[in-house]
């Protein structure tokens, strides 16, 4: 009797399910860990922004190229942020035609939270496996997204 896909994927999972447990699991603990600090209204989808606005701010090109979002998207998202309290947009005073998604008071005490979060999570997980191997992961994690996204047209 041949194994069933389900059972072969549980004991064999290939890149894309371990990918999607890591991203899974990484946003249920930092989202919920930032909720419990005055920020439950935010979603793991806030993450293709916040996870990469400057304090300075960020145009919204960048901010898609940075998470693979489509740049209607990212607008989209910045919507809700704004409505949210979390950014702002204002001028770039480097190109007057230019917009820049500007992080609040809110959005930079949200930013400080999640990366405090962020790194207590790699820290427990550093020590459960040990830092060197954590080390080595995230290096060889990093080499294959880092082949992944060079593959996707733009």
């Amino acid at each position: 009797m041949a194994v069933r896909r389900s059972q072969r994927k549980r004991e064999h999972p290939d890149l894309g399910i371990l990918s999607g447990r890591t991203l899974f699991g990484v946003q249920r603990e930092l989202f919920g860990a930032v909720a419990g600090q005055g920020h439950a209204e935010l979603r793991p989808r806030h993450g293709a922004v916040l996870a990469y606005l400057d304090e300075e701010g960020s145009r919204a090109t960048d901010l898609a190229a940075q998470s693979g979002q489509h740049k209607q998207v990212i607008g989209t998202l910045v919507d809700e942020l704004v409505a949210l309290g979390y950014v702002e947009r204002q001028p770039d005073p480097a190109d007057r035609r230019a917009k820049l998604i500007v992080p609040t008071a809110k959005g930079l005490d949200e930013m400080a939270k999640s990366d405090a979060a962020m790194a207590a999570i790699e820290a427990e997980l550093a020590a459960t496996v040990g830092e060197e191997a954590y080390g080595e992961f995230k290096r060889v994690f990093k080499l294959v997204a880092d082949g992944l996204s060079a593959r996707r047209p733009e």
